[in-house]
């Protein structure tokens, strides 16, 4: 991966953010996000998708809520007489999950009204916007799947890992069935619990089963970190050694402990934003490994990086629209001019969040293990 690349992917994390856009006042239906803590009424979002604060700081001068990847997009609250501070964003926010963060007098702290998700290099609080389309990842009545943790051993780095995977229904109940796999990378600043939790990877994955629309295939999510860099400091990202844990220690393990279709054209990598990078970087490096490869947000392929190598039975290219569709657009129609199956997706509306990232693995899967 070359820097030119990674420094685009910082660029697009850091600054393609864009939560608010302007409008008139906001309408008063607004109700608790469902991402509160049990029983608390705040934080709150209305129908056009304005959020609304209320922090307890009776001592506090100033109290801000910082929403975004790295805490980008500021409301500032008021105190009132009874000690609380309130505040509504200036507009609506896009569809969808966002993180954000409190800052009183100074200080960085969590909304103790509101769950906690691992981003931006720590556990942040997190905010739902209602989207017009959030049915296809919503908790129904149909079979589910398993996301279990495993802890697989790591020779190269000398520790234990830990990865989640995803079984589909009916995984536990037919023994001798065999399936393929997604390795499923999150971006920068998360961990591997962001694609089940903020992602609601087995939740897609339920709904597109239980419609007929996928292949049942295991999903599995690792931290792709094996050299801890501060924020801002990416550059100092090493690319080889995790590598190394996924395709000479995960992989392995994952073959030998579940039930997997071990062999190329049964096994995809697909990841967002900095997993984008890591997607594009190994796939390239293990051609032989994965035959469908996917960058959510997260780069680019070209006709020449692929030429010479085992050729990938999908190339899968998203964004949202607020990003650089026009660059994904591109690199998709040079890749089939050259004879390549590749498909480009843009979600409508959205940036470099979780929304764009959902519509897309649910783009994505149906297309897998064709």
């Amino acid at each position: 991966m070359t820097r030119t690349i990674l420094a685009a992917f910082v660029v697009a994390t850091l600054l393609s953010i864009n939560c608010f856009s302007q409008a008139s006042q906001p309408t008063e239906d607004f109700k608790p996000s469902s991402l509160n803590q049990p029983g608390q009424e705040y934080p709150q979002v209305n129908s056009q998708g304005y959020a609304r604060f209320r922090i307890n700081a009776p001592k506090a001068d100033s109290v801000k809520v910082s929403l975004g990847l790295g805490g980008r997009g500021g409301t500032q609250l008021t105190k009132g007489a009874d000690g609380y501070w309130t505040g509504t964003t200036e507009g609506p926010m896009d569809e969808g999950f966002h993180y954000y963060n409190v800052t009183i007098d100074g200080g960085k702290f969590n909304d103790p009204g509101a769950k906690n998700y691992y981003g931006s290099v720590r556990w942040e609080s997190g905010i739902e916007i209602p989207a017009h389309d959030q049915d296809f990842y919503a908790l129904k009545d149909v079979p589910h799947g398993n996301v279990q943790q495993i802890l697989f051993p790591s020779k190269s780095t000398g520790t234990p890992r830990r990865a989640f995977v995803y079984t589909p229904p009916g995984y536990e109940t037919d023994k001798s069935k065999k399936y393929p796999v997604l390795y499923l990378q999150h971006g920068w600043g998360e961990d591997e619990t962001a694609w089940s939790n903020q992602g609601h990877a087995n939740l897609i994955m339920d709904n597109l089963i239980a419609a007929g629309k996928t292949k049942p295939f295991l999903i599995v999510m690792t931290y792709g970190m094996t050299n801890e860099v501060k924020w801002g400091k990416i550059r100092e990202f090493k690319i080889d050694p995790f590598q190394t844990v996924l395709t000479t220690e995960l992989i392995p393990y994952v073959d030998a402990n579940f039930r997997t279709l071990d062999n190329r054209d049964n096994r995809a990598m697909a990841g967002l934003s900095m997993g984008g990078m890591e997607t594009h970087t190994i796939t390239l490096n293990k051609p032989e490994t994965f035959g469908y490869y996917a960058l959510l947000s997260g780069g680019l392929y070209n006709p020449d990086e692929l030429k010479d190598k085992a050729k990938p039975k999908l190339v899968f290219i998203s964004c949202g629209s607020k990003e650089r569709p026009d660059g994904v657009k591109k690199s998709v129609d040079e890749l089939k001019g050259a004879g390549y199956n590749a498909v480009s997706y843009v979600s409508q509306d959205t940036g470099h969040e979780f929304q764009t990232w959902r519509r897309s693995l649910h783009e994505l899967a149906p297309m897998l293990f064709k």
